[in-house]
């Protein structure tokens, strides 16, 4: 059945691809901005930028699955831009981010994407990796703008246009699953649950947990969900019954606090670690809370918000100035982050003069040591390449700014290494 409702939803995805392409060729006949011109202080520009403003889209998910974590991704870049427009902008121009809540849905995803696209000179935020694997080929072919998403498929891998921060699914569970080897009391011949959504993400990540069961002598027990699958019951049901001795997820926070939940529950008290997706500060005023900070870990691309960096304590004082109803979460950090590596392709295109669309991909290929103060360094240089192949452990911990520390530093291991992502 689910491999259906997968179909089902790849073919929904072709279809609408097919409908946005078109419209968006007509849109981009009649606009006549493709050809850009040279500003009078000699900028090269192109669509999204005029000689006062540079516009960049925001495709968020505010009321869906990742409703919290969209939220604070989509605060964190406002912020970022507020501050670089206060300290001048970017080449005398002002940046604007607008924003589209698409609540994880296909139709509104691409839809969003169509309307922004001819609009914007890039993306600092695209949350979901089906909806932006969907436009993979697009975005690569005709419309050739940036796209830093908010996923870590390595389907995504490859392109020139969008660039993958951080280490990818199939890495991150590699890392992960090292993780429970070395420091959770996993060991040869045991098995290993894996619950994930169907579709690109869970599937990638799910790769990377055969790839480390295999080296490590592993056998994995699937759960495969949908995205819509709150409860997770019965896939606890199942992973008790078959014996598992740690659990890999690869979905989102609510199933996250359902299945640790449900699972101390039933005294199937084992050690469960999440992809950095699947965690949300909020989790721990749930009843699922204290099960949280016993049993639950998570593998993060970066340091957590409450990091002891001179980067991550400004940007909690900043945004908690700014939003001081508004938790915090590693949303601000994925948000901040990618918002930041835009900015800094920005600045060296306008050092180049040269803002058009290819003139920022080319800034981007500069930034080979970007250090965003959160414990990583990133190489932006090789499309084919995630920026990083370190992934951080925190485990929740309601006591610490964010809700997580840091119970292993970032580190890639062994089995990381010699992997080929989305191999």
């Amino acid at each position: 059945m689910t491999m259906r409702r997968h179909r089902r939803l790849a073919a929904t995805l072709t279809a609408l691809v097919a409908l946005t392409a078109a419209a968006g060729c007509s849109s981009k006949a009649k606009s006549g901005d493709d050809a850009g011109g040279q500003g009078a202080d000699g900028v090269k520009t192109g669509r999204g930028v005029d000689a006062k403003t540079i516009r960049l889209g925001v495709l968020t998910d505010m009321t869906g699955v990742y409703a919290t974590l969209g939220k604070s991704v989509t605060q964190a870049q406002q912020l970022y831009v507020k501050q670089l427009n206060a300290a001048g902008g970017v080449c005398g121009r002002t940046v604007e981010l607008t924003v589209r809540d698409h609540g994880y849905d296909p139709q509104k995803a691409l839809a969003g994407y169509t309307e922004l696209e001819p609009k914007v000179l890039g993306f600092p935020q695209f949350i979901g990796s089906p909806f932006v694997a969907a436009v993979k080929q697009r975005i690569d072919g005709q419309d050739k703008g940036l796209v830093l998403p908010q996923a870590w498929s390595a389907s995504l891998l490859g392109s020139g246009h969008i660039r993958v921060i951080g280490s990818t699914y199939d890495i991150e569970t590699i890392n992960a699953v090292d993780f429970l080897l070395k420091e959770k009391g996993l060991r040869k011949g045991d098995k290993l649950g894996h619950v994930y959504f169907e579709g690109d993400y869970g599937e990638n990540a799910l790769k990377g947990s055969k790839y480390a069961a295999e080296k490590a002598g592993l056998s994995v027990v699937e759960q495969k969900i949908k995205p819509t699958d709150n409860d997770m019951s019965a896939q606890v049901a199942a992973l008790k019954q078959a014996g598992v001795k740690a659990i890999v997820l690869s979905a989102g926070p609510r199933q996250a606090a359902s299945l640790v939940g449900v699972a101390a529950a039933v005294k199937l008290t084992v050690p469960v670690i999440g992809n950095n997706s699947a965690f949300a500060p909020q989790l721990l005023a749930t009843q699922a809370g204290p099960a949280l900070e016993k049993m639950y870990y998570v593998a993060s691309p970066s340091l957590p918000i409450g990091a002891d960096t001179p980067v991550a304590k400004k940007l909690v004082a900043d945004y908690k100035a700014a939003y001081p109803k508004d938790a915090l979460d590693n949303g601000i950090v994925a948000g901040w982050s990618a918002a930041q590596v835009f900015g800094e392709a920005l600045k060296k295109a306008c050092t180049d003069k040269d803002l058009t669309r290819e003139g920022v991909g080319k800034a981007l290929l500069t930034l080979n040591a970007h250090d965003a103060g959160f414990g990583m360094t990133h190489d932006f240089s090789d499309p084919k390449a995630p920026s990083s192949r370190q992934s951080a452990v925190i485990q929740p911990d309601k006591s610490v700014p964010g809700g997580a520390r840091v119970v292993r530093e970032p580190q890639v291991s062994d089995a990381a290494k010699a992997f080929t992502p989305g191999a």
